[in-house]
């Protein structure tokens, strides 16, 4: 008896300091099997030891770290969140099981109640018939969540759908062509409001599943007249991202629409992880010119050299196109220069957050396929300093909208903070940028068009320069010369 009872008070001690384990974690569910073996394996060694078999216990059910493949929502790990907290949480409004309930966020509640009324109104179905849908695709929806929660089916099912019908019917508020509704509602007729809840709505950990609200939405008659993916395109997305195509299949939640916006054209190979790669400006001096992409999603970055300069790098009319602009409509003198295509990037003050919320989804979700997280990186290294912000300013590759040039500066470098790379997809291109920066030549020219011929006046000083100095030294030598004549 008293080696049965030293058996439970170890096992309890045991349990007690797996438990504390867990909760220091910054994250149960990023426990691993190999650690619930080793756990397990440890365990059946003490109880060998002391020569008791009731030690041999397996982890409690609520420790093991399933993941479904239907996961896509996740909680932004805790090294992340520390960079930026305020990034990657709700100001207003609590979506989905993550930020239910707390505090700061309940205000909401009230009007998403009375927007459940109005959708039932608008699709003439009952409270019970929309909870049905959910009641039905429960289980797919929590395994979309990397957490286990421990909230009754009641309260789930409740939870969903006073936020599934909350969205659907903001959308078709929106959506409305009649003025008058869109005046008469809370939150379509408040500016700034609206703006902070399109930014909740983004947030990686105030999301639901796509499907869904989509299931939901197909219960309304608008249904036949407009999809729910274009309803969430035109209240998400600005203008200029709303013709890219999106298959409608693939979206898992808003943050992951989002970040479909800015998949790249055409994906290139990956490579290893950029390792060095020159700044803005020292690629400008070296001859590299940037200049705006016209076409293309946001990562389409292209290198584009000329073939004639890779054999005379001596030939490049980069320094007269500088002083005469207007010779760029040659083409032939255009072919002789080397470009790096960046498309328009526009920095606003949601811009920090959107990033965020992106590169978050990819280090979870998309580690093999971190385009976001490959594309700051690039920019990372592109932008060191005020000066590197203010040329691609001046190029029309970034509109700053934050009014300071070192601010920018200051936020790319941020957001490459705690960002863990597989691979990269522009590891072709920063090789062909070293590769060009390493040649003499290339250098040698760039300065020549940097410092001399940056403009029509700096070229033109240049030009009178050399034509005096030329005079000056054949007035010296005409004596020597003519004299013996």
């Amino acid at each position: 008896m008293a080696r049965l009872a030293a058996a439970d008070l170890f096992k309890k001690e045991v349990l007690s300091l797996l438990s504390t384990h867990w909760e220091k974690m910054a994250r149960p569910a990023a426990a691993t099997d190999s650690f619930k073996k080793e756990v397990v394996s440890l365990m059946n060694t003490l109880a060998k030891e002391v020569g008791c078999d009731e030690l041999a216990i397996d982890v409690p059910l609520v420790m093991e770290p399933t993941q479904w493949p239907e996961c896509c929502i996740y909680r932004v790990p805790k090294k992340l969140r520390e960079v930026n907290k305020e990034a990657y949480t709700p100001k207003l409004i609590s979506i989905g099981p993550l930020h239910h309930g707390e505090n700061e966020l309940c205000a909401m509640e009230i009007l998403k109640l009375r927007y459940l009324r109005e959708f039932c109104y608008r699709i003439k179905k009952g409270y019970d018939e929309l909870a049905s849908v959910i009641e039905a695709n429960e289980l797919k929806i929590r395994r979309c969540y990397e957490e286990t929660f421990d909230i009754s089916s009641e309260d789930f099912v409740k939870m969903v759908l006073l936020d599934s019908t909350f969205i659907i019917e903001l959308f078709l508020k929106y959506a409305a062509s009649d003025s008058s509704a869109i005046k008469n509602d809370y939150i379509s007729s408040k500016p700034l409001l609206k703006k902070h809840i399109q930014q909740d709505l983004i947030l990686l950990e105030n999301q639901i599943p796509f499907f869904i609200l989509d299931k939901l939405y197909s219960q309304s008659p608008m249904s036949e007249q407009i999809s729910f993916l274009e309803l969430a395109r035109n209240y998400l997305l600005p203008a200029s991202e709303r013709e890219t195509i999106i298959d409608e299949r693939r979206v898992k939640h808003f943050t992951d629409l989002k970040r479909y916006v800015y998949y790249p054209s055409i994906q290139p190979k990956p490579g290893k992880p950029i390792e060095n790669l020159h700044n803005a400006k020292k690629l400008d001096e070296a001859g590299v010119i940037f200049k705006r992409a016209e076409k293309g999603r946001l990562l389409d970055i292209v290198f584009q050299k000329s073939n004639l300069l890779e054999t005379f790098p001596c030939f490049t009319c980069s320094w007269l196109l500088h002083c005469v602009p207007f010779l760029e409509r040659f083409q032939c003198l255009v072919n002789t220069q080397t470009f790096l295509k960046v498309p328009r990037l526009e920095v606003r003050d949601e811009t920090e957050c959107i990033f965020r919320n992106l590169m978050a989804l990819e280090q979870c979700h998309y580690p093999n396929d971190a385009y976001i997280c490959n594309y700051i990186v690039l920019l990372d290294f592109l932008i060191n300093t005020r000066e590197d912000v203010e040329l691609l300013v001046d190029e029309g590759i970034i509109v700053n909208a934050l009014g300071s040039n070192k601010a920018v500066a200051t936020m790319v470098n941020r957001l490459r903070l705690e960002i863990v790379e597989n691979n990269s997809f522009y590891q072709s291109l920063t090789q062909d940028l070293n590769a060009f920066y390493s040649k003499f030549w290339n250098r040698s020219m760039g300065y020549l068009r940097t410092i001399y011929f940056r403009d029509i006046w700096r070229g033109t000083a240049t030009v009178v320069g050399v034509i005096v100095l030329v005079v000056t030294v054949l007035n010296f030598l005409r004596p020597f010369i003519f004299g013996k004549i």
